[in-house]
């Protein structure tokens, strides 16, 4: 079945963000946030998932990028429940293990209807160049509360910080890909009958 990329933007006093995703379909990310680590990370996350991604996003970052990198999150999230919705019967469950030499990542997800994160990380440096570790959450929370998930992420050990996120960020698009692939089996992947 042919796809089309999905798209949404999300404009309010503090961001404008735009973002097109087609998870049927690899391509070269094309990514613009304004905030250049995260950049980096979001095109690992969909270059390892295998995904098309493209975000263009700005917005009030002179201080502090929270903002920009929460909604980017939440215009994400909004986009896979889209997906799951439209293009279902999912596999429903992902899962990566993924190293970057030192470190090693795992992210576990389960496309249930039900919004759950388990976030566990000690970064040794609480900033990558001018990206404050503290964010990652923020991205996944508004992620996984818009997307309707469950995902564990869990940084397992390392000693560099970049290359800590690094892998959490590969990990998760790995991750991303196997839980919203088509089901071959058909029907609705749950002992309940629905997801919701």
């Amino acid at each position: 079945m042919q796809t089309k990329s999905m798209s949404l933007t999300r404009e309010t006093k503090e961001t404008n963000i735009t973002i097109d995703l087609d998870l049927d379909t690899p391509g070269t990310p094309g990514i613009g946030t304004t905030v250049p680590f995260f950049d980096h990370m979001l095109n690992a996350m969909a270059f390892h998932g295998g995904f098309s991604l493209s975000v263009k996003a700005s917005g009030d970052t002179e201080s502090d990028p929270h903002h920009l990198v929460e909604d980017t999150g939440i215009i994400f999230g909004r986009l896979l429940k889209e997906w799951a919705r439209t293009y279902g019967p999912l596999v429903r469950f992902g899962h990566a293990v993924i190293p970057m030499d030192e470190a090693l990542s795992e992210v576990t997800i389960d496309v249930s209807g039900r919004s759950h994160l388990v976030y566990r990380a000690d970064y040794p440096q609480q900033r990558c160049g001018d990206f404050d570790t503290a964010l990652i959450r923020e991205f996944l929370l508004g992620l996984t509360r818009t997307a309707e998930i469950t995902l564990h992420a869990q940084v397992r050990h390392g000693d560099n910080s970049h290359h800590m996120t690094e892998s959490l960020f590969k990990a998760l698009g790995k991750a991303l890909a196997q839980a919203y692939c088509r089901s071959n089996a058909g029907g609705i992947p749950s002992t309940k009958g629905t997801i919701e």
